[in-house]
């Protein structure tokens, strides 16, 4: 109970050192009450203001140990940490078909099913946390910089081999490709092509597809070069 007086007139000396004595009891209590979610045990009229100010403390250190008292942790809290991820993929769920990756690369492709279903690549690759790799362009060279093979299907398999390679010397495998982009000098030609072109990157990568796009490019770095391949890889 709060006592107010508007004037000290009329009260002995003794009756106003007694109020002033209440007045700070209730100012220590009311200070508690914001620390008592901290886990100290002790309620606001404790009659241990002292050991509450040591429970509850101002260092780190303390706030960890109050969080240990009633059960919680200082970090922030489990189940909400769960929720706000599922909520994060709630979008891609709907009608959708995931399929996680099989190398350990941390990829989950997302094909949600009312689009036209994918042939060869996938309309979305989620990646969990790890390293970003680019991987520049590379078109049918061989070791001495020269253009091998004859065909779109042909120099497809040696770019896609020269990417590979260089994924494999970045520490990443054919399953942590997230993205490809394939630049055809002849986009008609490649998808004339396009059942052998799916048999070598089965031979060579699996049947892992990352997000993919085929753009029609007028020429090419090398003037023989008919397909160019670059990508992002994601390594844990």
């Amino acid at each position: 109970m709060r006592v107010l007086v508007r004037s000290g007139a009329g009260l002995s000396q003794e009756e106003r050192d007694a109020l002033q004595s209440l007045d700070g009891r209730e100012e220590l209590a009311a200070e508690g009450v914001g620390r008592m979610s901290a886990g100290t045990g002790t309620s606001a009229g404790s009659e241990r203001p002292a050991e509450h100010g040591a429970d509850a403390g101002t260092d780190a250190g303390a706030d960890a140990d109050a969080g240990a008292h009633t059960g919680t942790s200082a970090e922030p809290d489990a189940e909400a940490k769960a929720e706000a991820k599922a909520m994060a993929g709630a979008e891609a769920e709907p009608g959708a078909k995931t399929k996680a990756g099989a190398g350990g690369g941390g990829l989950e492709r997302v094909n949600p099913a009312h689009l036209a279903p994918p042939t060869g690549f996938s309309h979305a690759v989620r990646a969990a946390p790890g390293t970003l790799v680019f991987l520049a362009g590379q078109t049918a060279l061989d070791g001495s910089g020269r253009i091998v093979g004859d065909g779109i299907v042909e120099q497809f398999e040696r770019a896609l081999t020269n990417l590979l390679d260089v994924a494999a010397a970045s520490g990443a495998g054919p399953s942590d490709l997230a993205k490809l982009t394939v630049f055809a000098v002849d986009v008609a030609d490649y998808r004339l092509h396009a059942r052998e072109i799916g048999r070598v990157w089965k031979r060579l990568a699996g049947s892992d597809y990352p997000a993919m796009a085929v753009i029609g490019a007028t020429r090419l770095w090398d003037e023989t070069a008919l397909v160019e391949i670059e990508g992002i890889a994601v390594v844990r």
